[in-house]
């Protein structure tokens, strides 16, 4: 017994030290103000953002305020969270205070902004009675992400314009904010949102692995396809990463603007065919040499710094943070490099959200993100003036005039980064890939995820096989019919626009099980002539 009652003195004195050792906190005294913000920004842009807006609005305000974050995982998650807390609010909404009767039709059609005249009354007038609400979600700010996943929720209605371009009308011009830039928006043209910094898709790698293999630093999308990145790549779910998506539609893309070039503008429908083809099997080859693919776009720069992985993809911001951070620890193995020609510079807008409980704080938070104040915190390192305190966040700054800023390169973490001055961009044409989206990533994952146990063995049987077997493997391969221009912009488009989910599960089961087996015969081929 008296063994035992030691043991659990020992056990309840580890647990408890900790807590008796750590400093005394001061007690905080309750804001005048609060905002509710639900973001996939990380802790240091949440930690800088809300200590910045303190300062600023109590300056702007004379009272406090405090910023409530709401993180529930990336950008996709959020989607899929607003969307139920709002079904569920405008449920309460129309049963409660309009005593109207809820049905399948009316839930479908109060976020439809493609609602046809022919539809049910219930569903064109639940429509209606959404868009005059001030139904909430019980937050303020959706902050973070993809413009496409904020063009979505405003189509739908959960974000609201908002009234910054009415008071300074003066950010909005070409010189400071432009509308569109290389083919992106990078504002709403009804005010639902706006982008307040600027994101571009590159590749991070570990100089050590790439000694290691034989390979030069890669500098282009084409350079990841080197059988030598075999099993060494590092790459995220399309479909889980929305970041990852946009890399591929600029793979794409890229491929699309080269055959153009290469067969003039007069045969741009032949071009964004064959460039559609390209970029397919390019993504083809890349998912042949990933080591992985994660539901994390954070993961590959963390196995790249670790030297799990050679090299991986990643928005731009995630690689220089990831380099800056083990450069930090006395090492110099990561490099990252924008990708040719290759990339677009998107941006991460902020929004209102529909019922904004504190929407006067609200404005003034979006507001506050596109102050130069706030733009500083973006790219200038911890401890300057202006800059954030902690963080080194290594972002590019949306405003245009924060570069013309000379006497600022001393104090940036990226002096010479200006995606404004970019001296080959890739300019983004909308018409032939935004509608498809969804779709890319639909695909990729029937091709690459799917089939990858399959794809990545046919690729090392490839390799090592001789001419001709090995072209005739190869052919085999990369037949990408099933998922041409032709086939996402018809069936396979059609069939993820059913109501009927199990309808696109039937399509998955199908392309997979057609791709698994032409690996299968590729792996055949090149066998064969051994």
């Amino acid at each position: 017994m008296a063994k035992r009652a030691i043991i659990l003195v020992a056990l309840a004195a580890t647990v408890a030290l900790p807590f008796a050792l750590r400093p005394r906190q001061p007690a905080l005294a309750p804001a005048d103000d609060t905002v509710v913000i639900i973001t996939p920004h990380n802790e240091a842009i949440r930690t800088e953002f809300g200590r910045g807006f303190q300062a600023w609005y109590r300056a702007r305000t004379n009272r406090t305020v405090t910023v409530d974050w709401r993180v529930v995982g990336g950008t996709s998650d959020i989607t899929r969270f607003l969307e139920s807390e709002y079904v569920a609010a405008f449920r309460n909404l129309w049963t409660g205070k309009l005593h109207r009767e809820w049905s399948a039709e009316v839930q479908v059609g109060f976020a439809d902004p493609k609602l046809a005249a022919a539809a049910p009354v219930a569903a064109r007038e639940a429509r209606a009675a959404f868009l005059a609400s001030e139904v909430s979600c019980g937050m303020d700010l959706f902050f973070g992400g993809g413009s496409y996943d904020f063009v979505r929720q405003a189509q739908a209605g959960r974000i609201v314009p908002s009234r910054v371009r009415k008071t300074h009308p003066e950010w909005f011009t070409d010189a400071i904010i432009p509308r569109r830039f290389t083919g992106e928006q990078y504002w709403d043209d009804e005010g639902c949102w706006y982008g307040n910094v600027v994101s571009s898709y590159g590749i991070l790698y570990n100089v050590d692995a790439l000694q290691r293999l034989g390979l030069t630093p890669p500098r282009e999308w084409n350079d990841l396809a080197d059988p030598r990145y075999a099993r060494a790549l590092a790459l995220s779910d399309p479909t889980k990463s929305s970041s990852m998506a946009k890399a591929f539609e600029n793979i794409i893309q890229q491929q699309m603007q080269r055959r153009l070039a290469a067969v003039g503008a007069a045969n741009e429908a032949q071009a964004v065919r064959e460039g559609w083809e390209a970029g397919m099997k390019l993504i083809q080859l890349l998912a042949a040499n990933a080591r992985y693919f994660t539901d994390s776009s954070q993961k590959p720069p963390i196995d790249v710094a670790q030297g799990d992985c050679a090299a991986g993809i990643c928005i731009d911001f995630y690689g220089r943070a990831e380099a800056e951070a083990v450069g930090r620890r006395g090492a110099t193995r990561l490099e990252f490099v924008t990708a040719r020609g290759g990339t677009v510079n998107s941006v991460d807008p902020i929004a209102v959200l529909r019922g904004a409980p504190h929407r006067e704080v609200a404005e003034l938070f979006l507001e506050y993100t596109l102050t130069m104040e706030a733009q500083k915190l973006w790219n200038f390192r911890p401890g300057t003036p202006g800059g954030p305190e902690r963080f080194a966040l290594r972002r590019m700054p949306v405003r245009r005039d924060f570069y013309a800023h000379t006497e600022w390169k001393s104090l940036r973490s990226d002096p010479e980064a200006d995606p404004f001055s970019d001296p080959s961009p890739l300019i983004y044409r909308p018409e032939w890939t935004s509608g498809l989206f969804r779709e890319l990533a639909f695909v990729a994952r029937v091709m690459c995820l799917d089939a990858h146990a399959e794809l990545a063995t046919a690729w090392r049987a490839i390799n090592a096989a001789p001419e001709p077997a090995k072209a005739q493997a190869m052919a085999r391969m990369q037949n990408v019919a099933a998922v041409d221009y032709a086939q996402v912009n018809g069936a396979i488009r059609a069939t993820l626009a059913s109501k009927n989910r199990v309808d696109e599960v039937r399509l998955a089961s199908t392309l997979g099980a057609q791709f698994r087996q032409q690996y299968r015969d590729a792996e055949a081929l090149a066998l064969g002539a051994k």
